[in-house]
């Protein structure tokens, strides 16, 4: 490859990691339409839709949560406290799976609560849900991941 190309190829690469970066927007137009988009006009009110936090949609991940944050007390080891958004359909997966089990939870929007989100973020999050159980975190969801994270904290 010619360095005319490494560099073309870099660039390019540099580009798509700051478009990704940026939000999403809704906005409505001056027709009346709801527009949504990452560069909103000038003249609209935008709102951003997501605040960076995408949905999990990788392996299930089960690991040991940080100890809590100074002056925070831990949450009880038995409580399951999801961290999640309104929009992501593992979250919904995660909802009714616990509703079926009637397993109670404690959810926190970490879109709408500028305290979850650094919560969220402290124990590691990098897409919802994020569930904490028992002093594990688990990123993503399905219910054998749950099954396992539970049988993992009885140990």
């Amino acid at each position: 490859m010619t360095r005319t190309r490494i560099l073309a190829a870099m660039m390019a690469l540099l580009a798509a990691g700051s478009a990704a970066a940026q939000g999403i927007y809704r906005w409505t137009d001056e027709n009346g339409k709801v527009q949504y988009g990452t560069n909103p006009p000038a003249s609209a009110k935008a709102r951003e839709v997501r605040d960076r936090v995408n949905s999990y949609s990788g392996p299930v991940e089960v690991q040991r949560a940080p100890a809590p944050a100074p002056g925070k007390s831990a949450v009880a080891a038995a409580q399951v406290v999801m961290y999640a958004t309104s929009w992501c359909g593992y979250c919904a997966q995660a909802r009714a799976y616990f509703a079926k089990k009637g397993i109670a939870f404690v959810e926190h929007d970490v879109e709408k609560s500028a305290a979850a989100n650094a919560d969220f973020k402290r124990l590691g999050g990098k897409g919802v849900p994020l569930i904490v159980y028992a002093g594990y975190t688990m990123s993503g969801f399905n219910e054998q991941g749950f099954e396992s994270l539970v049988a993992r904290a009885k140990r």
